[in-house]
């Protein structure tokens, strides 16, 4: 071999450790990027199939896998990938815990929320809960997910059987349902308890709430008490921290006493769910007071007894707007421009800017 011969086969030997460094170093790379990609994939499929909570009543039949339990979640869009709805049920060891039953299931709802529902399954305990700050359709399904059947739920909420019960005398003959009239709060069952006691308990502590004293502050806010319920249940829904719902409630009644439009987002909202749309502000429904005078025609939520206190006795602010912060701050000012600021500086998420 010559000295040139050999002198090219001593480079190519040192070349070749970092030929093969570069092609590790690349596949590396490209292993990494299919990582990073298949996560992103999976945590995108992982989120709520749409904006759209309206409920669909899904039965689980006693034996099913989680892959024939994510095979119908997928085939009703409740969510938007069954293979994701698989892997975070494997990964986090939940497979055993998927129980048979009778569910209603929101395609609002993120998967995880969705598992944490079917892991609960039929409700041992001894209480049932009403929460505040729920629609009608948010109680029925509640009750469902308690473990009573949609048949007995739904002729637990026909407002005609609890004619008997003070609360129904406020509910003017234009309202079908009994929304804003149940009180939120946790009841005793045992298991052959039927829905109907709870409701008639929930309403039963409703008309306790709604104390002659009560009544007249709403008189002097100019208020029935059906219109009371409705303003609270806007409160309710707009302020998280029960402290500020005082000045919120004042905001209201001054823009009715002063015939500005109420302008509450979460009116809007109501009125396009209700409709079967997903949440939105344009919407043009009797209860987007950002396009219509005056209240809603109904509550929209169930009411807390801060929301009603706020109602009867407002604050005595002068405040004309507030927004809701991401920090669960609410943020009060006087004129529309002190609005936008504080809107911009503190409401991101919330306000989808």
């Amino acid at each position: 071999m010559t000295a040139y011969a050999l002198h090219q086969k001593t480079r190519i030997r040192r070349r070749l450790p970092r030929r093969l460094l570069v092609i590790a170093l690349v596949l590396l790379l490209l292993g990494l990027g299919s990582v990073f990609v298949v996560r992103h994939i999976y945590d995108q499929d992982l989120k709520p199939a749409s904006g759209n909570q309206s409920t669909v009543v899904v039965t689980i039949a006693s034996g099913s896998s989680s892959k024939q339990i994510a095979e119908q979640l997928a085939a009703k869009h409740l969510i938007r990938s069954a293979w994701a709805f698989e892997l975070y049920v494997h990964s986090k060891e939940l497979g055993d815990q998927l129980q048979a039953g009778t569910y209603a299931i929101s395609a609002s709802q993120d998967t995880a929320s969705i598992i944490a529902t079917l892991t609960k399954g039929v409700v041992t305990t001894k209480l049932v809960t009403i929460l505040p700050g729920r629609r009608i359709d948010q109680v029925r399904a509640d009750l469902i997910n308690d473990g009573f059947s949609p048949a007995a739920v739904d002729r637990a909420l026909v407002p005609d059987q609890y004619s008997d019960i003070s609360t129904l005398a406020y509910k003017p003959a234009t309202a079908t349902t009994l929304e804003g009239l149940l009180y939120p709060d946790s009841f005793q069952r045992i298991a052959d308890t039927d829905p109907s006691v709870i409701i008639r308990e929930s309403l039963e502590e409703m008309g306790t709430r709604l104390t002659p004293d009560l009544q007249a502050a709403f008189a002097r806010e100019g208020l029935t008490a059906y219109q009371g319920i409705t303003l609270a249940s806007i409160v309710e829904k707009e302020v998280s921290k029960p402290a500020d719902r005082a000045q919120a409630a004042q905001v209201f009644l001054k823009r009715m006493q002063t015939g500005m439009m109420l302008g509450s987002d979460v009116t809007a909202f109501y009125g396009a769910i209700m409709a079967g749309h997903d949440q939105s502000t344009t919407y043009d429904s009797p209860y987007n007071t950002l396009l219509h005078q005056g209240l809603p025609p109904t509550p929209i939520s169930t009411i807390s007894d801060a929301s009603l206190q706020a109602v009867a006795h407002p604050a005595t602010t002068d405040w004309l707007y507030f927004v809701s912060g991401d920090d669960g701050n609410t943020y009060f000012s006087q004129t529309l421009d002190q609005h936008n600021q504080q809107t911009q500086q503190y409401c991101h998420k919330l306000c989808g800017q």
